[in-house]
């Protein structure tokens, strides 16, 4: 199956060398790091591109692939080395097919309940190497490692050698994943390269333009790859897609929004997300974040105004929900706003970071409006991760942390948020408030 899967990389590159609306020459990037493409290294009867996720209050779901399809869809775990006490084989299994390309066998497995803050020995299918993770606490402190648009370069290696040298509990991701852009067997390879943080701590992510992967008549829906091998906790939120949901850990609400989903006021996913906001309860999870993939704020001349229409329709839900940050990706440089609302300096609106630049393989988004717009407050293009550490109900420290050239990091620059759950300056606006009492008597 690697020798097959390996010939076709080339039918995909042609393939992906048909125009991309998405690749306009309006900036100019610096040259990329080359491109990594991993291989299999184990047999094809044992699992491989092992992740794990968040699923409810104290499960987790483990997805891995093998090559032969008859493999069991068996997880078993405990809490010392290779004592495997419990086991579950509640899930799902799939495979899909791409033109020539067809995928291993894809199983998802979801187990618990688990304890908080306790690392765990699993081992997938009966048969191969033993893995390890620790669950996120239950109450504060708890930290999260931010990073988008990955894709899968030497400079996606040192990024992810960055966050792995540093613990933190949950990694979120604002889109573009593999940059397989329809090239099946990269999706294999970014799950090879990730597997090593993937599997040891969860990675909660949401789509981005390079998931799409449609092609006319054909593949007119897009996200097979993505909906088959990076599931998420949708159907525990409420939400009838995987690409849009929200999951609540330790005293946070993250929201995961979907850039390409229909977003307008008639559409399912705004009204999800009118109804998952109206759920929150402040007392119980008094932080709010929300992640989606095209930045609504940007002065870099990279992908300027494409979030336009999904600000416009969405920003208000979240300003009056009293959102705390807003991450996104898809512009390949860091920038931070201060607290916004309808392009205005607003005390009351969330802080808009973009932190696309996690390693992808086409370069830095290097030029940026000049002058500088007042609201916007730090900005660079170079590529690095974020770190946000929630110490407690009222206070939060981010970091960005850049990847310099000697193989090491750098924080360029830090900040320190005071959540809206436990402050008095902004109360929830009057139409949120009679929002939530309607949505509460629906339910």
């Amino acid at each position: 199956m690697a020798k097959k899967n390996s010939s076709l990389l080339l039918f995909f590159l042609l393939l992906n060398s048909l125009p991309n609306s998405d690749a306009l020459p309006e900036y100019s990037r610096p040259p990329p790091r080359p491109a990594i493409f991993i291989g299999p290294t184990r047999s094809e009867s044992e699992p491989e591109q092992v992740h794990i996720s968040l699923v409810g209050k104290d499960h987790m779901r483990v997805t891995w692939i093998t090559s032969h399809k008859h493999e069991k869809s068996i997880v078993e775990y405990g809490t010392s080395p290779g004592n495997y006490d419990k086991s579950s084989m509640t899930g799902e299994r799939m495979s899909y097919r791409y033109f020539f390309y067809n995928s291993g066998e894809i199983h998802h497995i979801t187990f618990g309940p688990l304890g908080p803050n306790t690392t765990y020995y699993y081992r997938c299918g009966g048969n191969g190497p033993e893995f390890s993770f620790k669950t996120p606490p239950s109450t504060f402190p708890i930290e999260f490692a931010i990073v988008g648009d990955l894709g899968q370069t030497e400079w996606t290696a040192s990024t992810l050698e960055h966050i792995g040298a540093k613990d933190y509990d949950v990694l979120l991701l604002p889109g573009d994943l593999s940059y397989a852009d329809t090239q099946q067997p990269l999706w294999d390879s970014f799950g090879r390269l990730v597997e090593p943080y993937a599997s040891k701590r969860p990675w909660m992510v949401t789509h981005g333009n390079h998931e799409i992967e449609t092609f006319p008549i054909i593949y007119r829906h897009g996200f097979k790859a993505y909906n088959s091998r990076w599931l998420m906790p949708y159907q525990e939120s409420g939400s009838t897609s995987n690409l849009y949901y929200s999951f609540d850990v330790a005293g946070c609400h993250v929201i995961m929004l979907g850039s390409y989903v229909d977003f307008d006021a008639q559409s399912d996913q705004y009204m999800w997300l009118q109804a998952d906001l109206a759920k929150v309860d402040r007392v119980v999870t008094p932080w709010i974040f929300v992640l989606v993939h095209v930045p609504w704020y940007n002065s870099n001349l990279a992908h300027k105004v494409e979030g336009e229409s999904m600000r416009k329709s969405m920003e208000e839900l979240l300003y009056n929900a009293q959102v705390d940050v807003v991450f996104a990706g898809h512009v390949h440089a860091y920038e931070r706003f201060t607290r916004v609302y309808d392009n205005k300096a607003d005390p009351c609106g969330p802080i808009y970071m973009t932190i696309g630049d996690g390693g992808n393989r086409e370069g830095l988004a290097m030029i940026f409006e000049n002058p500088s717009p007042s609201i916007s407050m730090f900005r660079e293009a170079s590529f690095g991760h974020g770190r946000l550490k929630v110490y407690n109900e009222t206070h939060a420290h981010w970091s960005w942390h850049r990847n310099n050239e000697a193989n090491n990091t750098f924080m360029a620059d830090e900040l320190w948020l005071k959540s809206f759950g436990s402050s008095k300056s902004c109360l929830p606006h009057e139409k949120f408030q009679e929002m939530k009492t309607h949505i509460k008597d629906e339910l």
